[in-house]
């Protein structure tokens, strides 16, 4: 099977459901950003990482796959492939599981650190905005709205994830400053 199918040469793709649209249209740019994230994970987890947080990236970049599929398939009626509660509940967990180990914030961060820690704040800046894409996807079309909740919970999880690998490696968080005791 070659891989180019020359179908999209008009400035169209196809949805799972069968239909045509404009590769401008909302629901590709959604899941585009979406395979952006998946991207940044991939280059990500080439780092020494702990074991622990590879597992995490690793089941999100699969979900990550679920969510591509779940927004690029309008037919909700099609029940395989979809955000599931449980999904968001893992996130949740996750979150909440790797929090107890970081000291609380008592300040903005930046994003930054050692490497994979810049990588994962980077991923997290871009699910950020596949979060905007889809409500506004959402805003004309109907959607699972648990991609919504796990796109927001995945940009808080990955920020927990860049403070602990900062804290796994010994790097200090970047924390913000206002400028005003740096002049």
């Amino acid at each position: 099977m070659k891989i180019y199918t020359k179908t999209g040469d008009d400035g169209t793709t196809g949805l799972q459901s069968g239909p045509r649209v404009s590769k401008t249209d909302s629901r590709i740019k959604a899941y585009g950003i979406v395979d952006e994230i998946n991207s940044i994970l991939g280059i990500t987890l080439t780092y020494d990482l702990q074991e622990d947080i590879k597992k995490i990236l690793t089941r999100i970049q699969n979900e990550l796959f679920v969510l591509g599929s779940d927004l690029s398939n309008p037919d909700l009626s099609h029940k395989k492939n979809r955000i599931s509660k449980e999904m968001v509940s893992n996130l949740e967990q996750d979150i909440d599981r790797l929090e107890e180990n970081l000291p609380a914030l008592t300040n903005f961060i930046l994003p930054g650190g050692n490497r994979a820690a810049s990588q994962i704040h980077f991923s997290r800046t871009v699910t950020r905005r596949a979060e905007i894409q889809t409500v506004e996807l959402a805003e004309n079309q109907e959607i699972n709205k648990l991609c919504i909740t796990y796109l927001n919970r995945l940009s808080d999880l990955l920020f927990v994830i860049g403070r602990t690998i900062n804290k796994q490696n010994n790097v200090s968080d970047v924390i913000w400053s206002s400028g005003k005791d740096t002049l």
